[in-house]
């Protein structure tokens, strides 16, 4: 684990960041903080607001006219006139159309669900790279420390006469490639530590903590394949925008009928001056009854097609990204056995290395032979210790991205 100050570190920070001691704690922290994730949850909650939008009435219309010269009428002259009227349109047709936009909002939903599990994969695909760059430094500095005890062993041979100069020569050369290597090592930290925070939307600089080591989990044939199709929040979402595209094509068809109207209006009536009538002056107030005439079908019928073709593209795509799930589960299905497999190889090759490698130092004890033997059986347990922590890595970002392909619950 990182040094104390690390964790010290994460306390002053509060408790945004907390205790992050485990890839799931930062998951956590990703999906409260990461701009691009709070955006498609904004897409969601706007789309929420479409729906009330498209189930309600139409705004009632009123209306004023004055009569700048009055109308004569048998009970009086006409000054004023107010309208107020209502449009409905056809019957059902507001229902489609809140179930159109309420179906568009669940299918923002299921986008959001899977733009949270795609995030949780790429923090996976940055996180396991900080525990390669952990295990390769550790395994480069204990190199350059067993290189310098070498070198130290070869030095008191020369001076006795039971070594040669070449052999401290050979260890200095190895000792400035490690300490190259390890530099560039410490290089590449702070890339992968940028990469990593800016995920979690945090200053770059802020301290990862890295587990000590990864273990390899024993997963059953095929694991979790039969959810593969049944339970992907994307083709969640192209399933919804199928059924919403499905009523958009009931609005259009209840668009292409007619809308009813009902009004009334109210008239102010002036009193004659010249004749003594019945209702002299009264006021008149008269309902009504509007329909609208959809003759211009040509837009009507366009409207239809269109959410007709969106059922059709929808349901390929829904095709296309299915098989891309599958095809994409078995790749990764074979980079886990095969990681796996690999490991357990670097696991023995290592063990036999280390054997071979305390044969070979006994023997340049003892003769002070084999020198150039020594420090080439070094140099391959180097390789297979940090071949065997890239498999390691290499395997989690791998399962990572299964758990992704088949919508694993957090």
């Amino acid at each position: 684990m990182k040094s104390v100050v690390n964790i010290i570190i994460l306390v002053l920070l509060g408790n945004t960041v907390g205790y992050a001691q485990t890839l799931d704690d930062y998951f956590k922290i990703a999906a409260e903080h990461n701009p691009g994730l709070q955006a498609k949850y904004k897409d969601f909650e706007a789309a929420l607001q479409r729906v009330p939008q498209v189930s309600s009435l139409p705004d009632p219309t009123f209306s004023f006219g004055y009569f700048i010269s009055p109308v004569e009428t048998r009970v009086g002259p006409q000054q004023a006139r107010f309208s107020l009227t209502q449009m409905f349109p056809w019957f059902g047709a507001l229902k489609a159309q809140g179930d159109a936009a309420a179906l568009m909002a669940e299918a923002k939903y299921q986008s959001f669900v899977d733009a949270r599990n795609r995030l949780y994969y790429q923090m996976a695909a940055a996180y396991y790279p900080l525990y390669e760059l952990q295990e390769w430094k550790r395994i480069e500095q204990e190199n350059i420390d067993i290189l310098k005890s070498f070198k130290t062993i070869a030095n008191a041979k020369f001076e006795n006469s039971n070594g040669t100069m070449v052999d401290v020569l050979r260890v200095d050369i190895m000792l400035k490639d490690a300490q190259t290597s390890l530099d560039i090592l410490n290089n590449k930290e702070k890339p992968l530590l940028t990469g990593f925070n800016k995920l979690l939307n945090r200053d770059e600089d802020n301290q990862v903590l890295i587990m000590d080591s990864l273990g390899i989990e024993t997963l059953p044939d095929h694991f979790r394949k039969d959810s593969l199709l049944t339970n992907h929040p994307a083709l969640n979402a192209l399933d919804l925008q199928i059924k919403a595209s499905a009523a958009r094509e009931q609005v259009a068809h209840k668009q292409g009928l007619p809308r009813l109207g009902i009004g009334l209006d109210y008239m102010m009536v002036g009193e004659r001056t010249d004749a003594d009538v019945p209702d002299n002056g009264r006021n008149a107030l008269m309902p009504m009854l509007s329909v609208s005439i959809p003759i211009f079908r040509s837009k009507y019928r366009a409207s239809v097609k269109e959410a007709q073709l969106m059922q059709e593209g929808y349901t390929l795509q829904k095709q296309e990204y299915a098989n891309n799930l599958t095809s994409g589960y078995e790749m990764v299905w074979f980079q886990i056995q095969q990681q796996s497999d690999l490991i357990a190889l670097y696991v023995q090759q290592t063990l036999e290395s280390e054997q071979a490698l305390n044969l070979l130092f006994s023997a340049y004890a003892n003769s002070g032979q084999e020198f150039e033997e020594v420090l080439r059986m070094q140099q391959q347990l180097l390789k297979y210790e940090k071949m065997k922590a890239t498999a390691q890595v290499q395997y989690h970002i791998a399962l990572a991205q299964l758990n992704y392909l088949t919508a694993k619950t957090y």
